[in-house]
This record gives C-alpha cells, sequence and structure tokens, in this order.
C-alpha cells in the first residue's frame, strides 16, 4: 500500500487527511501490544464525513495508522504542547497514558518511518498546496481531525464539538479564522472554541504562511458530533453526520469563496 492518497481538484481549497488511515505494517503490527492493536486513537471515518462536501477540493490522505508515525508531529520530535501531556512521532503510549507497545522503536527505527511515511506524506502536501497556490495565487490547508470528548490524561472536562487551531491567528488570514468561527458559533446544538486545547498541529503551523499566499487552518472535531458511541467498533452514525456535514460544508464553501479576496484568482 502507498502512504499516501491524493485525490486532485481545481479549487483553492486542500483539505489535509493525516489521521484516518489504519494500515500498519504486518512487522509493525506485531510489536504492538494488544492495547495498540485496537487503533482507538483513530480519526475513525473522518475521510467519509468530508467526502464529496467541497466540489474541487483537493484532497491528501496518510493511509498508515499514527501508531505508525504521526503525520502531524514534528519530524524531529519537538513537543507541540510543552508542559502538557500529549503524544509524539511515534507514540509510545496512547491518549489514555497507556503503553502500545510490546517493542517499542528504536531511534534508527524511527527515522525509517519518518523517511518510508512521514516525509512522502509531506512531499505529496506540499507539492499539492504548491499546484492549488501557482493555479490561484493563494492556497487554503484545511486540516481534518476528531477525537474523543473525553480523555482526561489530554484534557479536562468535555471538548467542545468544533475545535478551530490556527495557533493563535498566526496560519491563516484573519478573514478565514473569522468565517469559520462564525458558522461554528452559529450552528445550533453544537459547541465551539477557537484555539483552546488544540491550537493546530505541526501541519497547520508548518504550512501555514499567510504573507506567502499559504494559509492554514484545523478542525478538531469530538467524535461525539458524528460515532454513535465513542468506543469501539466506532461505528459512524449516519443521522448525526448528516447534520454535521451541512455545517462543515458551509465552512468549507466560505472558505472557497474567501481565496479570490486574499490575493488569488478563479
Amino acid at each position: 500500500m502507498t502512504p499516501v492518497e491524493i485525490t486532485r481538484g481545481d479549487g483553492p481549497v486542500v483539505l489535509g487527511l493525516p489521521h484516518t488511515g489504519t494500515w500498519l505494517p504486518d512487522d509493525i503490527r506485531a510489536r504492538l501490544n494488544a492495547r495498540g492493536q485496537g487503533l482507538d486513537d483513530t480519526d475513525w471515518h473522518i475521510h467519509t464525513l468530508y467526502d464529496g462536501l467541497l466540489p474541487g477540493a483537493t484532497t491528501v490522505r496518510a493511509t498508515f495508522h499514527r501508531y505508525v508515525i504521526d503525520a502531524n508531529r514534528d519530524p524531529g520530535g519537538v513537543s507541540l504542547y510543552p508542559g502538557q501531556n500529549t503524544t509524539g512521532l511515534v507514540p509510545l503510549t496512547d491518549f489514555d497514558g497507556a503503553p502500545i507497545w510490546d517493542a517499542p522503536p528504536s531511534g534508527a527505527e524511527i527515522e525509517n518511518r519518518r523517511l518510508a511515511f512521514h516525509a512522502p506524506y509531506h512531499a505529496a502536501l506540499g507539492a499539492e498546496l504548491e499546484r492549488v497556490r501557482a493555479r490561484h495565487g493563494v492556497a487554503i490547508l484545511y486540516d481534518c481531525h476528531s477525537i474523543r470528548s473525553h480523555i482526561p490524561f489530554l484534557f479536562e472536562g468535555t471538548l467542545p464539538d468544533f475545535n478551530i487551531g490556527t495557533n493563535g491567528g498566526a496560519t491563516c488570514a484573519p478573514e478565514i479564522e473569522a468565517a469559520t468561527l462564525e458558522i461554528c458559533e452559529g450552528a445550533e446544538g453544537y459547541s465551539s472554541i477557537l484555539n483552546g486545547r488544540f491550537k493546530g498541529g505541526w501541519t497547520t503551523r508548518h504550512y501555514g504562511r499567510p504573507n506567502e499566499g499559504l494559509h492554514a487552518i484545523q478542525m478538531e472535531l469530538a467524535q461525539s458530533t458524528y460515532l454513535t458511541k465513542e468506543a469501539a467498533p466506532w461505528r459512524y452514525d449516519a443521522k448525526k453526520a448528516e447534520r454535521l456535514r451541512s455545517r462543515l460544508s458551509d465552512i468549507l464553501q466560505s472558505l472557497a469563496a474567501l481565496a479570490p479576496r486574499l490575493g488569488g484568482t478563479r
């Protein structure tokens, strides 16, 4: 299996999907313990949730699981959230702080995984952003994520439904942040926050260079918004998802419409 899947569109928005993959090479699967093999920290069904919401969008999806290597972490291993519980480039624990490996990878193995998985994903994502920017004068990266709404190891209480991350406004034009927040805050029955516990991962921070026409925003959804239950077997709830997809479509359409005003052309 190839480490990345690309669907090219002709619009200004690129969807990043770093955590929906469930592929584990056999040798890596064999080294995970039973808990690790459950893959609980997957962004379950996120590629299905966003499928078809924005005609013309480009998608770049990692097929490998984040336990192989996390495509949304600094390849140098620098923590995204210093002083807070988090998981690293190759996680040693799950989001509950429990070990996931019978035989954790060595430094050399992690480097091999970086070259085989992390690097190809970002080479593809970077290339698509450049292609889109060359066409439109601007590219908007919308990084798609989800997580359980209750994870005491990572955060207190219940996570809001929409968690928007722009690293304090540094990764995109203010108009992108404002348009996304307005739709989320206006979505009846949903809660939202801007730059709360999730301020944008390495992908958002790395590619978000608005002064160069590259804008990036991360959306971390609470999985309670579209799963039947936040537990195995992680079933997709079509009724919940359809309601949510309407709001997500509004966001993506709004971002695409902003592109010409950000210095780009169509």
